[in-house]
């Protein structure tokens, strides 16, 4: 009978796979263990995700796969991993006359901004001239090292509407990405 018990525990840690809910908290930091906190989910506010819908790196979900409810994890994600190295080609100058309101115009701003296709770039204004802003559309973390170091909070299998949307739903019918 305690064989069996035990058997029953074992088979009933859920891991971190495709179409499950996971809950993580997690610090990140730059360059490694002691670097500059970039960002920071804790159990107030944990991370929580749909696993396997391609929204997140694929770096990041690889490190995680396999993981048990309560597993700490710890990785470093290389530029190339995450979000790619910084590319001179992405700062741009773009007219100022796009800028309809001034208040825009300030050194680190983040702006969103429309191309000819329609589709929508996040960027940051670097300086202006009379006639032209320069913006940096990289993304804001290209170029750097992460550092991820965490635990993981909660899995559960994802619910029929989660898997039809591929993506975690709050209580209440709220989707997230």
């Amino acid at each position: 009978m305690a064989s069996s018990s035990v058997e029953a525990t074992i088979n009933s840690n859920m891991r971190i796979e495709a179409n499950k809910i996971i809950t993580l908290t997690y610090t990140l930091r730059e360059n490694g263990p002691k670097g500059r906190v970039l960002e920071q989910m804790d159990a107030i506010y944990p991370f929580k995700f749909y696993y396997g819908n391609q929204q997140l790196l694929p770096a990041f979900e690889s490190q995680l796969e396999g993981l048990e409810e309560g597993a700490a994890f710890e990785f470093t994600l290389s530029p190339e991993e995450a979000y790619g190295p910084l590319r001179a080609d992405l700062k741009i100058d773009v007219p100022r006359t796009v800028f309809t309101e001034e208040e825009l115009l300030s050194q680190g701003q983040f702006v969103a901004l429309t191309d000819d296709q329609g589709d929508t770039h996040n960027g940051k204004v670097l300086s202006w001239t009379e006639d032209q802003v320069q913006v940096d559309f990289n993304h804001e973390m290209a170029g750097k090292t992460l550092f991820f170091k965490g635990a993981v909070l909660n899995i559960r299998e994802a619910n029929e509407e989660e898997k039809i949307r591929k993506n975690y739903i709050e209580a209440g019918g709220v989707h997230r990405q």
